[in-house]
């Protein structure tokens, strides 16, 4: 027999209102948008990595990382006789990463990141052998080698096994040297174009309008919902310095849409303070939601003066067997609802069915993203 829980917020709580969104506080233009053309870029190599404490690559399962070494030790002088069988146990075979910074420039130093491809255990304390970096059109903008940072413990033992951290990938700090630089404009001709983090048609005519407020009218002008057209001086320094000044203005910047984002895999839920809902009742399983209001008449005490009160009561009703308590916060919002689905145990994939059914009625006043 399913055991009913009711939960009976008090206060004046009005469901379908906002959650009580503050308003925005203001930000620099360069923390809301980017300038157009100015961006890091991708690149990527194959290497080597060496010194390992016996958790490399099984040679025999990743025949890949063999062909590397005998690749290597060939253009390094070193003919292996054929037929040879190499066991190999302090070798892994690697992907390095990087971002390449915008305007870098060759002889400096950007960070890698080495990630094992094979089935090696550890990467801690391994060495990359000098890796090419190359970039989307083939060309090698960065050569990286040096000694890998690895974070987190892996303890084994009898009766223990503990891993506090993935081993299998690790950083090196200024690992790679830049070889190429990636030619950058910064603008085209005279103008240059801001584009927004996020659309919003708002929050661009309040930064053409701080624009326009710091230097002459007509300077910005609007192109669309995120991009931002400015005229600049041509001398590049004269530029340069016309861009830090804009970048620093501070402008407040539109409320955001009211979102909330489910992770399905870990049941994470984000939200905004936007997010409203509406009366509705959801059945899932053997789980039952109910989100409604209850309107009661408050009368004031004799000759006290007051006037007669219409109160209006959030409720959240979960019907689940074998539920024995629920702790709901004292507001009927969507945070009540994941809290008390999570306290009954609901799995990720439940949360993720009862949000979209939530979504579809339209009792969810909010955009839904599953990521």
């Amino acid at each position: 027999m399913n055991t009913r829980k009711l939960f009976r917020l008090f206060g004046i709580v009005l469901v379908a209102m906002t959650l009580g969104a503050p308003v925005s506080a203001a930000e620099r233009i360069k923390d809301l948008a980017s300038i157009s053309g100015v961006r890091d870029n991708q690149i990527v190599g194959y290497g080597i990595v060496v010194g390992l404490d016996g958790s490399g690559d099984q040679t025999t399962q990743t025949p890949f990382t063999v062909q590397s070494i005998i690749n290597m030790l060939g253009n390094m002088g070193v003919a292996m006789p054929p037929g040879t069988r190499l066991q190999l146990r302090n070798v892994a075979a690697v992907m390095v990463t990087a971002n390449l910074p915008p305007f870098v420039r060759p002889g400096q130093q950007i960070d890698v990141t080495v990630s094992s491809i094979g089935n090696a255990r550890s990467l801690r304390g391994g060495t990359l052998i000098m890796t090419p970096l190359k970039g989307a059109d083939g060309q090698v903008y960065a050569m990286a080698q040096g000694h890998l940072f690895v974070g987190g413990i892996g303890a084994e033992g009898v009766g223990a096994s503990q891993v506090t951290n993935h081993l299998a990938a690790g950083r090196i700090p200024n690992g790679a040297t830049v070889e190429r630089a990636v030619p950058t404009s910064l603008g085209q001709g005279e103008y240059i174009t801001f584009e927004l983090r996020e659309t919003d048609f708002g929050t661009v005519r309040r930064v053409v309008d701080a624009i326009n407020m710091a230097t002459a009218n007509g300077v910005a002008q609007a192109l669309d919902g995120r991009s931002i057209q400015v005229r600049a001086p041509m001398d590049p320094t004269d530029r340069v310095a016309f861009i830090g000044r804009l970048e620093n203005l501070m402008v407040t910047p539109e409320q955001q849409a009211a979102r909330v984002i489910v992770n399905a895999r870990t049941g994470s839920v984000v939200m905004n303070q936007r997010v409203t809902l509406q009366n509705v009742a959801v059945a899932h399983g053997n789980i039952t939601v109910s989100i409604g209001t209850d309107t009661t008449v408050v009368q004031p005490p004799p000759f006290s003066g007051g006037e007669t009160a219409v109160v209006q009561q959030g409720r959240i009703e979960i019907d689940e067997p074998q539920v024995s308590f629920i702790n709901v916060p004292e507001s009927a919002s969507l945070s009540d609802v994941v809290t008390a689905l999570n306290a009954i145990g609901a799995t990720p994939t439940d949360l993720v069915s009862i949000l979209q059914a939530m979504r579809a009625a339209g009792a969810l006043r909010a955009e839904l993203e599953i990521i």
